[in-house]
């Protein structure tokens, strides 16, 4: 039998279309996975500016301003955030020394190991006296000789809060006729006033923080683990461009402030606290939000709206001028009146109603009593009391504000009500 050409193509073709449709059938049926909320977030972080140069060079202009003020001839610096912030340098410890040195006058030095010096210079854009030592040589005689080589023979060095003691016991010994004494006058009167270019950075990470939160709030069900819920909210961090997570406490271990080791499995009715935030370009955010999985109970209610009661009342407390204690003062008012406390005494509010925030998640400018550090523009701080109820839940509300000329701001709008955390 003869095939032509046409007949082998057409024969070829229905037999093609035969074995497709065959295999069709016989092919497992693959259902498209459901969009998961995470899917939808888009990175905020697109139009973030990172601190300039030039603010770098104004921070150690302003240190060096106030090291003449308080007759300190120079500062030394750990590697850490005060590092970072005055010459943007980041430098993980060891049991080695890496240090800035910032004189009163002249510009900033750099000790470090040898073998490190070659990845130190790709870091520095500050200064460019790079001193190096041997692994058999002493850095404290390095240092001992740029506080020399400044002029510096008589007189006070600052030491940053963070120096590790056997370093500043080095220098000590090693450049004895020299007092040492706290660099705070230097660093924290630097860093505890933000920038409008920090305070941009660190309105970012707030954001960030709430909508990470809001999502998470969104995809919440029961049976759910601590760490699964911690685990949906660092990848929404994730996803909107930000590193960041949350510790996350259920029922009655939310009284605990910062949780619990206890394995929790979310219930119907259970109070859920979510507690967080992220870094964006080194500046953080703290964010706490707390409600209810299902309908709350008249209790969960009242102890809720005291709470937001207490947070309001710490707020309008930050006014210019007036000294930090206020808020804490003015928020612990509100719980103790309702019959809490009093002082520290659980149930009630156990520790301070905010902390200072800025590079670092916690910072100077506490909100507690006998902090009479008086309010200035530039200023960061959380507003978060507490209320703990050992044996049945705890509530706690914290947002981040700031200081200006005209007064204090919310970085984060606060929970409306508990049926509303999110504004």
């Amino acid at each position: 039998m003869t095939i032509n050409r046409r007949n082998f193509i057409k024969t070829s073709a229905v037999g093609i279309a035969s074995t497709a449709a065959l295999a069709s059938c016989a092919a497992p049926v693959t259902e498209a996975k459901p969009k998961s909320p995470l899917d939808e977030l888009k990175p905020l972080t697109d139009k973030v500016v990172p601190i300039s140069l030039d603010e770098r060079k104004a921070r150690i202009a302003k240190a060096q301003k106030l090291m003449t003020e308080n007759n300190i001839g120079a500062i030394y610096l750990d590697g850490g955030t005060s590092m970072k912030y005055f010459t943007g340098v980041e430098w993980g410890n060891s049991e080695r020394m890496m240090a800035a040195i910032i004189p009163a006058k002249g510009d900033v030095k750099y000790v470090v190991p040898h073998f490190e010096e070659a990845r130190l210079r790709e870091l520095i854009t500050i200064g460019n006296e790079v001193r190096v030592w041997e692994e058999h040589e002493s850095p404290y005689k390095v240092v001992a000789g740029i506080f020399a080589d400044a002029g510096i023979k008589s007189g006070k060095i600052g030491m940053e809060e963070r120096v590790r003691f056997f370093l500043f016991d080095g220098i000590r010994k090693e450049a004895s006729h020299l007092q040492y004494v706290s660099a705070d006058p230097i660093t924290v009167s630097c860093r505890m006033f933000k920038s409008a270019a920090e305070l941009a950075l660190m309105q970012v990470a707030n954001d960030i923080t709430l909508a990470a939160f809001k999502v998470t709030h969104s995809m919440i069900e029961e049976g759910m683990t601590q760490q699964e819920v911690g685990s949906i909210i660092s990848q929404a961090h994730s996803k909107l461009g930000a590193w960041g997570g949350a510790m996350v406490s259920f029922g009655e271990y939310t009284a605990f402030p910062h949780g619990s080791k206890t394995p929790q499995k979310l219930k119907k009715g259970e109070v859920i606290l979510i507690d967080g935030g992220c870094s964006v370009e080194d500046y953080s955010s703290d964010i706490t939000r707390t409600f209810i999985f299902g309908e709350p109970t008249k209790r969960q209610r009242e102890v809720w709206d005291l709470e937001k009661a207490a947070q309001a009342a710490g707020f309008a407390a930050a006014k210019l001028g007036d000294p930090c204690e206020m808020v804490d003062m003015a928020a612990r008012k509100v719980i103790t009146d309702a019959g809490f406390g009093p002082g520290y005494k659980v149930p009630g509010l156990p520790h301070r109603t905010g902390h200072g925030i800025g590079m670092d998640g916690h910072e100077w400018g506490n909100m507690v009593l006998g902090n009479k550090q008086p309010f200035q523009p530039g200023m960061c701080f959380s507003i978060e009391p507490n209320i703990s109820i050992y044996g049945e839940f705890g509530i706690r509300l914290e947002d981040c504000a700031y200081m200006t000329e005209q007064g204090v701001r919310w970085f984060t709008q606060p929970s409306e009500s508990i049926d509303k955390p999110f504004a």
